[in-house]
């Protein structure tokens, strides 16, 4: 994960929707919107904002509104904390965070968010209860979609999860989505993008795509149903040469890397 919201754990509020333009039902089993191929994305994780003209599809946290008449995808963090909730999961869920071996919280340092213990199907069914309900207020405010953050934990773990514990517990996040009518994008990591069918997963939210040459592997895996976010002073891939590669078929947005809101100083947001 590159960009993370502030917005501490705990229930959304209800919010109406209207029915999304330029989006699609899909073929499989799975009675869900899907986004369409090149739609017009904003970022919107930091905070929800007017949406610029032209945009066409969105993402919000979790405890925000969707944005009226657009396809609205559901910021959720799945597989970490968020920033300044630890004291929450210490005192209701402790045996679900991840330790190290003298029992201290395993840390994604880069933006102070703890890892959630998927480990054992005891832990995943218990974590799911939790994160199912997240998923469900996700629903019942409006979103079309879901992508569940730090899918790629495991990559951060000390080896104490392996992508198969993530993978088991984002197919049981899949199916709680799907039965809630939400579409669920995979939310980077290119290692589960072979097992993306045998997951669940819908679509993509790529962060930095560009920069690791990888936009073409989901693009290839999704049908172009990718939304893909580069951030400013990022790597060395400008977003002019992004565009030129990739921007005829993924929906594809350069942010600034806090994602603040329109208005607020070091607002950053490009569109091929």
């Amino acid at each position: 994960m590159l960009a993370s919201c502030s917005v501490a754990d705990g229930a959304p509020a209800d919010a109406g929707s209207e029915r999304p333009a330029g989006s699609q039902r899909p073929t499989g089993s799975a009675d869900v919107l899907l986004p369409t191929a090149g739609m017009e994305y904003d970022y919107q994780i930091g905070e929800g904002y007017t949406p610029p003209e032209g945009v066409r599809a969105v993402s919000r946290d979790r405890e925000d509104e969707p944005a009226p008449g657009l396809y609205n995808v559901c910021y959720v963090n799945a597989f970490q904390t968020q920033p300044g909730a630890l004291p929450w999961w210490q005192d209701t869920h402790p045996g679900l965070l991840l330790r190290d071996d003298d029992g201290e919280p395993i840390i994604d340092e880069g933006w102070d968010e703890v890892l959630l213990d998927t480990s054992t199907a005891a832990r995943r069914t218990q974590l799911a209860e939790i994160v199912g309900d997240w998923i469900d207020g996700c629903a019942k405010s409006g979103f079309q979609a879901v992508e569940p953050d730090n899918l790629d934990s495991f990559e951060r773990s000390k080896g104490r999860l392996t992508k198969e514990h993530n993978a088991a517990f984002a197919e049981t996040l899949a199916a709680r989505a799907h039965s809630d009518g939400l579409a669920i994008g995979q939310k980077n990591t290119t290692d589960l993008l072979g097992r993306h069918a045998e997951i669940g997963f819908d679509f993509a939210v790529t962060e930095e795509c560009a920069q690791f040459d990888e936009c073409d592997a989901y693009a290839d895996a999704y049908e172009d149903r990718v939304f893909a976010v580069e951030y400013e002073g990022e790597g060395d891939v400008s977003f002019e040469e992004s565009c030129s590669t990739w921007g005829a078929s993924i929906s594809l947005v350069l942010r600034d890397l806090d994602v603040r809101p329109a208005g607020a100083k070091g607002y950053v947001r490009r569109a091929c």
